[in-house]
């Protein structure tokens, strides 16, 4: 295998890593009602109340939350609907580079960008909703969790760019 085939190889198996956790994060998003109702059962049924006292009652109290927007006002949960599709229309976007990463690097890049926001977003926006700071360590986790393979992709499309290859299709 050419050092272009294995470049391309390993960034298109990269990048299909980051598009799946991208859609799974988006499809989790749609059933919150349900997921926090099961993963209170769950938490029970392995003790983690207490263990975890703080977690369970976090959870407990988020489920209590979505249970009376669902019960009263269902038109809220519209948001995290669209917050799903989001995520699915971005996950589509990693096609570009997919096909052509040379070309299509800037999509890398908007993600990198897009995962670094997420630090400053959690760090203003949790506490003003109330989110413990914990949780929002949880979500800053995720920008930082997503940056590794796109930075991993960014210098593999570097390396390529280097070896002059061509625009790369298919």
């Amino acid at each position: 295998m050419s050092d272009r085939a294995a470049l391309l190889k390993g960034i298109r198996v990269w990048l299909a890593l980051f598009v799946v956790c991208l859609v799974l994060s988006g499809a989790t998003a749609f059933p919150l009602v349900h997921e926090l109702r099961w993963t209170e059962e769950v938490l029970r049924a392995l003790s983690v109340p207490e263990h975890l006292p703080g977690l369970a009652a976090w959870i407990s109290r988020v489920r209590e939350g979505l249970d009376t927007v669902d019960a009263a006002y269902p038109f809220v949960l519209y948001g995290t609907d669209w917050l799903a599709f989001a995520h699915l229309v971005i996950a589509v976007a990693f096609y570009g580079p997919y096909r052509d990463p040379v070309r299509n690097v800037w999509v890398v890049e908007f993600g990198m960008i897009a995962c670094a926001g997420i630090i400053p977003l959690a760090l203003v926006c949790g506490p003003v909703r109330g989110i413990p700071f914990w949780w929002s360590l949880i979500d800053m986790s995720f920008g930082v969790l997503g940056i590794v393979p796109l930075y991993v992709v960014r210098k593999r499309i570097g390396r390529l760019e280097a070896l002059g290859a061509p625009s790369v299709s298919g």
